[in-house]
């Protein structure tokens, strides 16, 4: 192996290395610290007004009930999204927080029975996204 070809082979390991390194110190701080989640869902054709139903009438309050405080939600203006998606943010004390709650929350049987009552002419959500953030230094909402 050449200098150039071993100097460029410990660059590379030296860049993984610290990658590693900084994704586990990032996910040490979630863990100990407040956790934003941001969540984009993708209705099923002609939906979009059931899952606002769901959101509004009974989503919300469940998520109450687990720790989950909504920060808020939003329609997209993009033409190709404002008919389909619904976007939310959640607020979590900490991702471990986060975890726990939506296992309690996937294991709620008021949740179970909204869920099938709301899907009971077919499933109305085609697809989730899903984010976790926390907040830079300089951020207002922290």
């Amino acid at each position: 192996m050449t200098k150039f070809g071993k100097a460029a082979g410990f660059s590379l390991l030296s860049l993984i290395i610290g990658l590693g390194a900084g994704v586990l110190v990032s996910s040490s701080a979630q863990d100990n610290g407040k956790v934003f989640e941001l969540r984009v869902y993708t209705a099923t054709e002609g939906n979009l007004d059931n899952l606002h139903a769901r959101f509004r009438d009974h989503t919300t309050r469940i998520f109450s009930n687990h720790g989950m405080k909504v920060i808020g939600y939003w329609t997209p203006t993009d033409e190709d999204e404002v008919d389909n998606t619904l976007i939310y943010i959640l607020e979590h004390a900490s991702q471990d927080a986060a975890n726990a709650s939506w296992r309690a929350f996937g294991q709620d049987p008021e949740w179970k029975s909204v869920a099938d009552a709301s899907n009971a002419n077919g499933p109305i959500l085609a697809g989730v996204e899903r984010r976790y953030m926390t907040a830079t230094d300089f951020s207002p909402m922290k």
